[in-house]
């Protein structure tokens, strides 16, 4: 059974089904490509937008203090768009270079996974649990050229650039700044 925000939960999940039993019988031909954030979240967006489909939040976090942040299919589309953008032009990432994002679980972490998928960026999930040992780790395994994380864990991460040959940028979630660090919000 799924959960659902305003009663229709069958109308959207027998469309999914159906979907994928009409690729299984080769009636719909299967995409070369596949991009989820502009296949799927940009399509339910314009269905949203042109009153098709009822407004369901795409994106609803709550934190142990109660602070909600919820993002509608538009505004998802939208944000996850300019992190592309951050990515690709400010960062200078292309398609199938590396990100590590070494976040606890904010809001900016399901914006970043989707941003990287929109702009064909692999993104590397890495928990707030890691070392500065595993960090190291993984940079050089995956020849990352860009770490994401936040205020906390930055300095985990900054003890151990001179063996990341590979990074190219730093990218901080959080308010202010931090030297030699990009600010995704101010970015945003």
């Amino acid at each position: 059974p799924s959960r659902t925000f305003h009663g229709n939960n069958r109308l959207l999940t027998s469309q999914i089904i159906s979907h994928y039993e009409s690729i299984n019988q080769c009636k719909k031909e299967l995409p070369e490509y596949f991009n989820f954030a502009s296949d799927v979240l940009d399509a339910w967006a314009r269905l949203e937008k042109d009153g098709r489909r009822p407004a369901n939040p795409a994106f609803w976090w709550v934190n142990d203090e109660g602070q909600e942040v919820k993002w509608s299919f538009e505004e998802l589309g939208s944000l996850s768009r300019k992190a592309a953008n951050v990515l690709s032009e400010v960062c200078g990432l292309q398609k199938g270079d590396r990100v590590i994002a070494v976040l606890p679980r904010v809001p900016e972490w399901w914006l970043l996974n989707v941003a990287c998928m929109r702009a064909g960026v692999v993104f590397i999930p890495g928990t707030s649990q890691l070392t500065a040992k595993d960090i190291l780790y993984r940079l050089q395994a995956s020849k990352a050229k860009c770490i994401i994380t936040n205020d906390t864990l930055a300095p985990a991460v900054e003890s151990v650039l001179p063996g990341s040959q590979f990074l190219k940028s730093k990218l901080i979630v959080g308010q202010g700044g931090r030297d030699g660090w990009l600010n995704l919000k101010e970015l945003l």
